[in-house]
């Protein structure tokens, strides 16, 4: 290799080593691939053809071992059925540095614009069901084509993520690689395998196929479709889009986690508890010296017994980011107060969220929380789930989350499985019953519409259990009339509309609200619509603290916090059979934006403070609800 060469491979591996040693590609084949990035060589059609493969017909017998081939590797889409062979007169050999090959990708996308780009993209319609063998013959994309094409396309998407950027930037990019990588079939044996690779000069990704094994000239190229997992009943359900199969067998309660679960994510979490202190005593006239960098505090705490300097001389510390080493400040400064609980992840991370309920209402989790499970750990019983849902005609529609993105990214509706099982692999999520008869709430001049609450918690101490809300909620409402279709639209399904670019932003103030609420549901005062909200948060509160840390919230005596609990409220049947507003608890947030909060309640921080720091409730617009 030239001088040259050499500079340009150890730029490639600066930028790219650390990508491939995460795909496996084994490093004999770096140099060829740096070579063909560069100069944009596609030479796969010099080693393999892609071949249609004719149906057996099972009156002519035929081959028995050629059927259970065909079971065996069933197409990605629909008919006709196509497989990838190798051609080269001299085969290929595993332990040549040539034998890696690039695979365009033919649309890239996320999973929001998945409609509009099939609408709008001149020609992307036609490939995209010319691919997946879906009969379009038009020129005009039409309804009926563009929604079979985003019902098949989890059969054919693969997905990668970006690791810098905005939280807009991270959302997972989905792609369909070329009429060749999509015709690569799956095998339990694969003879290659792929990776896709975001090559940086040129700001694009690829995919890399390379072999795992010698080939013979007319050998399949096949990849495992669920690479790199070994347990047999999670490969049938990750298989199940390719492989339909019933997995009714698999008891779909789920219990709590195991105490070593909770204890591996405070490993993760890098959190380090505190040592047990004795609960600081202050003068009961004390000025509290306050440390923070969130602007609302510095702009708006204005009460006399607060005021403001730096880190080290702080009597409270109230920070924006998450706080870790709680020991070292429980063993060099007890004293200091601060608005955070260790262990709070257990609340603010949806996964965790749900484990924690299931104290509250076994199993299937309190009526309070809409059934949730946890992707990473619980396919199989969510599986069972929806397969029994379907055999009884139960309503089939999920919502699927991030454990821990806020703002509704990369957050999906639909009631097509094959899609929630693809989504585990783009990033770790809880999937959601989604709430199919909300409680709606008339606009004017849109009609009735999906809305969601947002109460503003205190909790001031875990042990014994102080709990408080602010006496102000906030309302969010969809602009578009709800009904159980257009999935997508995400004016009809979502709620938060202050971050979406163009959008209108309705704001009801809550005490414009409760009156119009009751106009239109005469039979359910709001005091009772509320006693029910407080008592959800109550008992979330309680099942959260019942367990020592890291299996609970940690009971440390200098910690505070607020929190914003979102929640809708569904029709449901009380068990002597009335029609009741059940209260549905959708996410608790960390650190909430209370911008909105200071803006028509100057006296916000000033209650806030004073409810959780010097226990004084008397003059505040606050309400204990343990």
């Amino acid at each position: 290799m030239s001088g040259d060469g050499e500079e340009e491979l150890d730029a490639f591996v600066a930028l790219h080593g650390a990508a491939l040693r995460a795909s496996r590609v084994p490093t004999r084949y770096w140099e060829s691939l740096c070579r063909k990035l560069r100069g944009e060589i596609f030479d796969a059609g010099d080693y393999f053809g892609i071949m249609q493969v004719e149906e057996v017909d099972e009156e002519e017998g035929g081959d028995e071992e050629m059927e259970e081939e065909f079971k065996k590797k069933p197409n990605p889409g629909n008919e006709p059925c196509f497989k990838v062979i190798v051609t080269n007169e001299n085969g290929l050999q595993a332990s040549n540095p040539n034998s890696v090959f690039l695979i365009d990708h033919a649309w890239t996308y996320r999973v929001d614009h998945a409609r509009q780009q099939l609408l709008h993209v001149p020609g992307l319609l036609h490939r995209m069901t010319n691919l997946m063998g879906i009969d379009f013959h038009g020129e005009i994309p039409d309804e009926g084509s563009i929604e079979q094409v985003l019902q098949e396309m989890w059969k054919y998407n693969q997905t990668y993520q970006l690791s810098q950027g905005t939280a807009e930037e991270k959302v997972p990019v989905w792609y369909i690689m070329d009429e060749f990588g999509s015709r690569i079939q799956h095998s339990d044996q694969p003879s290659f395998a792929t990776a896709p690779l975001f090559y940086m000069p040129q700001q694009i990704a690829y995919t890399v196929l390379w072999p795992l094994r010698d080939l013979e000239t007319g050998d399949e190229v096949t990849r495992d479709y669920a690479y790199g997992e070994a347990d047999r009943l999670i490969r049938k359900c990750i298989l199940l889009p390719w492989l339909p199969t019933e997995v009714l067998d698999v008891n779909c309660f789920t219990p709590e986690p195991s105490d070593e679960h909770y204890q591996a994510i405070l490993a993760e979490n890098k959190e380090k508890l505190p040592i047990a202190i004795k609960p600081p005593v202050y003068d009961k006239d004390k000025v509290f010296k306050v440390f923070t960098d969130i602007q609302q505090v510095l702009n708006n705490l204005t009460h006399p017994r607060f005021v403001f300097t730096d880190e080290g001389e702080a009597d409270i510390l109230y920070n924006f980011s998450h706080f870790k080493d709680y020991r070292k400040l429980s063993e060099e400064r007890p004293e200091v107060m601060l608005n955070q609980f260790p262990c709070e992840n257990l609340l603010t991370v949806k996964d965790c969220l749900a484990s924690i309920s299931r104290r509250a209402g076994g199993p299937d989790g309190p009526r309070w929380l809409p059934r949730t499970f946890n992707l990473q750990t619980e396919l199989p019983q969510f599986i069972s789930c929806f397969q029994q849902r379907e055999r009884r005609g139960e309503d089939n529609h999920w919502i699927c989350k991030p454990w821990n993105l806020a703002r509704s990214l990369d957050t999906h509706i639909t009631n097509n499985l094959n899609n929630i099982i693809r989504h585990r692999e783009s990033s770790p999520k809880v999937v959601c019953k989604y709430i199919e008869n909300p409680v709606l709430f008339h606009q004017e001049d849109v009609g009735m519409v999906k809305f969601d609450i947002r109460y503003i918690v205190l909790l001031r101490s875990v042990k014994p259990l102080k709990l408080f809300t602010y006496d102000v909620f906030w309302l969010r409402f969809s602009n578009r009339p709800f009904s159980l279709d257009d999935l997508d639209d995400y004016e009809k399904h979502f709620t938060v509309m202050n971050y979406a670019p163009g959008v209108t932003l309705k704001q009801v103030h809550c005490e414009e609200f409760i009156p119009l609420f009751e106009k239109q549901y005469p039979e359910y005062p709001w005091t009772a619509v509320q006693a029910n909200i407080f008592k959800a948060f109550a008992e979330l509160f309680q099942v959260a603290s019942a367990k020592p840390a890291p299996l609970g919230i940690c009971d440390y005596p200098s910690s505070r916090a607020i929190y914003a609990v979102d929640l809708m409220l569904k029709w449901d049947t009380s068990r002597d059979g009335k029609k009741i507003m059940q209260p549905q608890i959708l996410e608790v947030n960390f650190n909430p934006d209370c911008d909105r909060a200071c803006k028509y309640h100057p006296t916000f921080f000033n209650d806030v403070f004073s409810t959780l720091f010097l226990d004084e409730t008397d003059n505040c617009h606050v309400t204990r609800i343990v």
